[in-house]
C-alpha cells in the first residue's frame, strides 16, 4: 500500500494575530461599507487566533494589479516550494534524484509553464519526473492531490511521489472591493505550502509513524456550481461562497461518509482518526451535528483553524502534519474535505505507530 514517508509544511515570516488583520480591515472596509462596524463581529465568530500571511500586512493596504499579484504568486509560490520540499526530502531521508513524480496543486494563481516545471528547473529534479498540475479544485485540493499522489505510487511500486499544495489566498484580495463576500473573506482566508513524499511498496519508509493509503472516493452535487469558486474580474479573482455551504454539509456528510466506508466494510465508529478540512467555525459545527462522534473528534481540525485560518486546500494537509508529528491513534483514519462544485473528496487510511 502506498504509504505517506515524509511531510512538511510552511509557516510564513509575516504570520500575524487576527485581532491585528480585524483593526487593519475595519480601517480599510469603513470608508466605503456603511455595514462594517456592524459586521466585525465575523472576525471573533471565526475564532482564528492567527493568520499565515506571505506578505506583510501593510501590502494588503494597497492597490495591485492582477499582473502584480500573479507575479508575486508565481514568486512566492515557487520559493517557499522549494523550502518545504527540501525539508520534506530530508525528513524522508531521501535524494532528490529518488523523486520519480510531482503533483502539484493550487486554485489561486495561474502559471504556464505550470510550477511544477519551474519547481523542476529550480531544483535541478530528474528531467523525466513525471508530472501532474491541477488548477480549480480550491478546498477539495488537498485531499484530492493526496489521492492522486497515492494512487501513482500504487500502480508503480518503485515510485517516489511527490506532492506540492500551494494556497496564497490573501494575494487574491481585491483593495477596492468593498462587498459582503470580500469582507468576509477577509476575516477567513490565509496562505499555505505544504509538501508530502509518497512512496510505493518497494520503496523502504524509514518513518515511524506508518500512514498507509486504502481507498478514495470523489462527490460531486448536482446543481450547486454557484455554491463556491472564483469569479474572474479584470482586477483579479474574486471569491464566490454561499451561506448554504454548512446546510449542505450537513444535509449530505452523514450519508456520504457512510456510503464511502461501507464500501470498504466499515462504520463511522471504526474511524479512529478524523482529518477534516475546517472551512470555518459554521462547517466544523455542521461536522459535529451530523456525524455525532463522540469526543473531540475534530481537536487537530479546529486548533489548525485558530492557529492559521483556512488555507483552502493547504490547511487539510496542516491537519495531517500534525496528526503525523504528534500522534495518532491506531487504526483507520478519514481525510475529507469539500470545495467548488459542490463537491466533496475523500480518503480512507490505514495508520500504525511502528
Amino acid at each position: 500500500m502506498p504509504s505517506l514517508a515524509a511531510i512538511s509544511k510552511i509557516d510564513f515570516p509575516f504570520r500575524i494575530e487576527q485581532e491585528k488583520v480585524k483593526k487593519i480591515s475595519q480601517e480599510l472596509f469603513a470608508p466605503s461599507f456603511p455595514q462594517v462596524n456592524k459586521m466585525m463581529s465575523v472576525f471573533d465568530n471565526t475564532e482564528i487566533k492567527n493568520r499565515n500571511f506571505c506578505k506583510p500586512i501593510d501590502y494588503y493596504s494597497t492597490i495591485h494589479s492582477f499582473q502584480e499579484q500573479n507575479e508575486d504568486y508565481i514568486r512566492i509560490s515557487l520559493e517557499y516550494s522549494v523550502k518545504a520540499i527540501e525539508e520534506c526530502i530530508a525528513k524522508a531521508q531521501l535524494k532528490k534524484e529518488d523523486i520519480t513524480d510531482i503533483v502539484f496543486i493550487s486554485s489561486t494563481g495561474l502559471a504556464t509553464p505550470s510550477l511544477d516545471a519551474l519547481i523542476i528547473n529550480k531544483m535541478k529534479l530528474n528531467e523525466n519526473v513525471s508530472r501532474m498540475s491541477i488548477f480549480g479544485l480550491g478546498c477539495a485540493g488537498g485531499v484530492a492531490g493526496y489521492a492522486k499522489a497515492s494512487i501513482i505510487a500504487r500502480a508503480n511500486p518503485d515510485a517516489v511521489v511527490l506532492l506540492v499544495v500551494v494556497e496564497l489566498c490573501s494575494l487574491t484580495f481585491l483593495r477596492n472591493d468593498f462587498s459582503k463576500s470580500n469582507f468576509i473573506g477577509s476575516s477567513l482566508f490565509s496562505d499555505g505550502v505544504a509538501a508530502l513524499i509518497i512512496t510505493g511498496d518497494n520503496q523502504s519508509n524509514k518513518t515511524n509513524n506508518k500512514i498507509s493509503f486504502l481507498a478514495t472516493q470523489s462527490k460531486l452535487y448536482y446543481d450547486s456550481l454557484e455554491v463556491m469558486g472564483w469569479e474572474f474580474l479584470d482586477k483579479g479573482f474574486k471569491v464566490v461562497f454561499s451561506q448554504d455551504i454548512p446546510t449542505i454539509i450537513e444535509k449530505n456528510i452523514y450519508k456520504d461518509v457512510c456510503s464511502f466506508l461501507e464500501k470498504h466494510q466499515l462504520k463511522i465508529s471504526d474511524i479512529k482518526n478524523f482529518i477534516f478540512h475546517p472551512g470555518g467555525k459554521k462547517i466544523l459545527t455542521a461536522y459535529d451535528e451530523a456525524l455525532k462522534v463522540e469526543g473531540d473528534f475534530l481537536k487537530n481540525t479546529r486548533e489548525v483553524m485558530n492557529d492559521y485560518g483556512n488555507m483552502s486546500s493547504t490547511t487539510v494537509l496542516y491537519v495531517l502534519e500534525r496528526f503525523f508529528t504528534q500522534g495518532f491513534i491506531n487504526g483507520y483514519g478519514l481525510m475529507v474535505s469539500m470545495g467548488p462544485g459542490f463537491s466533496c473528496e475523500m480518503v480512507l487510511l490505514q495508520m500504525k505507530n511502528s
